[in-house]
């Protein structure tokens, strides 16, 4: 079976390479170094599994810049290109999303196409109508950053969403999740079977109560600073509530990254004419904590400021919507001057601010150091350290 897949992110490289180790696959991508790289067997994006699986060279798998000829004569073409949130029109840039779909359409009317891109509540059923088709079904992804193959080999479920009343299209949806799990090295993994839209739905609830979880411990963690309150010992004691548990509780600076800030706005977005006052406190929530953390580091009154990596979480070289990002521009309009270490910016600025790549010059000139997460790294210079970070890791 041939199956390709758009975008080669987190996202469409993992689905790429569990599908790839039975069935021949096509990884399109519009960045000439990414396919490079994976035919050179190395990962352009930092994941443990990715680069193991990559460099075991037995898979069936292509990279490549050809869409056209990636999806002719697919039998499935996974959409897993980004859907960046548009604040001005309050929605997803869904554009890239429909640029493969008419792409397909032009060169492959049979190929039933899967979008995994995070989308809006009803835009599946919105495109099928606009397309003439109901050939396009929905799989959301539940995957952390740097660890999106190991998620996709070791699911929490699987979920395939296909046009309300359409048997073929549940056929197809049916086969796809069978896809998915025969890919997979568990064995036992939760299938569930719906409508495209209850499948939108999922991804865009599940992101906005992990962001909420996010949220909670933070404003836990602002309270006991502002009351001189040990947060571990709380968090503890609350924690061994089964219901509650002691996972996804480690305070940050906010949360951030590729999906929650994103996902947390569109479904705020979807709420339009719908009561609520969660889903709005939960966006609201990340800018206080961001202003609370700010708000510590200048009574410390720094001249200059070190931050300490940019990225999200630990173990990632990504830092889009990270939430340190947010930390820094409240610094910045304050009038504090920002260095940076971090050994995945190769360049000697960032966004005007300098990049100092040796780390005993970057703790010299720092009067704080700013971190999100810490590591060993930071051991001997614990006494310039801000962060909220108690559990070391995400």
């Amino acid at each position: 079976m041939k199956i390709a897949v758009a975008g080669i992110g987190y996202v469409g490289l993992s689905n790429a390479i569990l599908l790839a180790q039975h069935h021949e696959v096509y990884a399109v991508d519009v960045i000439e170094e990414r396919v490079r790289m994976i035919h050179a067997g190395k990962s352009p994006l930092a994941d443990k599994e990715i680069e193991e699986y990559l460099a075991k060279g037995t898979l069936r798998l292509t990279a490549t810049t050809d869409a056209a000829a990636a999806y002719r004569d697919a039998e499935f073409v996974i959409i897993s290109t980004p859907t960046n949130y548009d604040e001005k029109k309050n929605y997803f840039d869904t554009s890239s999303v429909e640029a493969v779909i008419e792409l397909v359409r032009s060169v492959n009317q049979e190929a039933v196409m899967v979008i995994k891109s995070t989308i809006p509540v009803g835009y599946t059923a919105s495109v099928c109508e606009k397309y003439g088709t109901e050939q396009i079904l929905f799989s959301p992804e539940f995957l952390r950053e740097g660890r999106a193959l190991y998620d996709n080999l070791y699911p929490s479920r699987i979920i395939v969403g296909s046009v309300p009343g359409n048997e073929r299209m549940r056929a197809a949806a049916e086969r796809f999740a069978g896809l998915l799990k025969e890919g997979a090295a568990a064995r036992e993994v939760p299938v569930l079977l719906m409508d495209t839209t209850a499948a939108e739905a999922v991804k865009l609830f599940a992101n906005t109560y992990l962001a909420l979880r996010v949220s909670f411990f933070n404003e836990l963690d602002t309270f006991a600073a502002l009351k001189g309150l040990d947060t571990k010992q709380i968090i503890e004691g609350i924690g061994y509530d089964a219901r509650i548990g002691m996972h996804y509780n480690n305070p940050s600076f906010g949360y951030g990254g590729y999906c929650l800030p994103k996902d947390t706005k569109q479904l705020l977005a979807n709420y339009d004419n719908v009561p609520n006052n969660i889903m709005g406190a939960i966006v609201e929530a990340n800018a206080t904590r961001k202003d609370f953390v700010a708000g510590q580091i200048l009574e410390r009154e720094p001249k200059v400021a070190g931050i300490y990596r940019l990225a999200m979480k630990a173990n990632s070289d990504n830092y889009r919507q990270s939430s340190i990002l947010g930390v820094m521009e409240r610094l910045r309009a304050k009038g504090v001057e920002l260095i940076i270490f971090d050994p995945s910016i190769a360049e000697d600025t960032f966004d005007r601010m300098r990049v100092v790549h040796d780390f005993d010059e970057f703790c010299e000139l720092s009067d704080v150091i700013v971190a999100n997460r810490i590591d060993d790294m930071l051991r001997g210079v614990r006494d310039k350290v801000y962060t909220r970070d108690i559990y070391f890791r995400d």
